[in-house]
């Protein structure tokens, strides 16, 4: 990888062996792995069996889970904030685990759409709740640094399932807290 990033270098005009450069490849290489390594990790041993009884089955919120991805387009970040909701049904899950999820779907080449839709749909798999949603808000460098060039536009995405799809008054309370807690 490190002579790809070498070369890569070379053919944006710059010289790979001046001294700001010199250890480039390696970071750049290093950088990479680190920010592409959702893909060699396993989703159950991120779980690591933190999955428990409970009567519980009220809505249950974690928000403000921020990530960081790399557009799978243009291979620039795009950032933001992850929230997500369930309606328990015997099981819940550690409250880490939904960030550590969110974590591991971020960290391979992404679109927004698909990263909204993987959590939500492993955590469906998981603990097979009532119901779930996933709502993702970022900023893309994409449109930030390049084409269109704009510095305050977000994307928001929403995957939902169960009762947060088929039943209005789950998905207005969702959005409602989600919305309270984001001012």
């Amino acid at each position: 990888m490190q002579d790809l990033i070498k070369n890569l270098i070379l053919k944006l005009g710059e010289d790979p062996l001046r001294e700001g450069l010199l250890n480039t490849p390696k970071r750049v290489e290093k950088s990479l792995n680190f920010l592409t390594g959702g893909y060699k990790e396993n989703l159950s041993k991120i779980i690591n069996n933190a999955i428990f009884e409970s009567e519980n089955n009220e809505m249950i919120i974690v928000k403000d889970i921020e990530f960081y991805s790399l557009c799978e387009h243009h291979m620039l970040p795009f950032y933001g904030k992850c929230h997500i909701a369930y309606i328990p049904d015997k099981k819940i899950l550690g409250l880490s685990k939904f960030a550590r999820i969110v974590d591991h779907y971020s960290k391979r080449f992404q679109i927004q759409e698909r990263l909204t839709s993987l959590i939500a749909k492993s955590i469906e798999e998981i603990l097979n709740p009532i119901g779930v949603g996933v709502i993702m808000e970022a900023k893309h460098l994409c449109m930030m640094m390049r084409g269109v060039q704009k510095q305050n536009s977000y994307a928001t995405t929403s995957a939902l399932r169960g009762r947060f799809k088929s039943d209005s008054r789950t998905r207005n309370e969702f959005l409602s807290l989600v919305n309270k807690c984001m001012s």
